[in-house]
């Protein structure tokens, strides 16, 4: 088992692991940004993007960052998790 099985099966159980990741920050973003998340003194990105939501004529920026943030990671994780899936795949 620990020899044929085990490594055919670990890339693409990694694989879904980090494709997860960046579901899982999109939704912890979402759920903070509605105010269902952590306590409001825990820094989130969903809870800075509906802070900045009142300053968006002055300081876009405060909606901006975070929102950037969300997006990078969400992006970087899947791209990570679709590249180890090829690799997997390619074994």
């Amino acid at each position: 088992m620990f020899r044929h099985v085990l490594p055919a099966a670990l890339w693409p159980i990694i694989a879904v692991g980090t494709l997860g990741i960046g579901q899982a920050v999109v939704w912890a973003s979402a759920l903070s940004y509605l105010g269902v998340g952590t306590p409001p003194p825990a820094p989130e990105w969903g809870a800075m993007l509906a802070d900045g939501r009142t300053y968006l004529q002055t300081a876009p920026w405060m909606s901006t960052f975070p929102g950037l943030a969300i997006v990078v990671l969400a992006t970087a994780v899947t791209v990570l998790g679709r590249a180890l899936r090829r690799r997997g795949d390619a074994r």
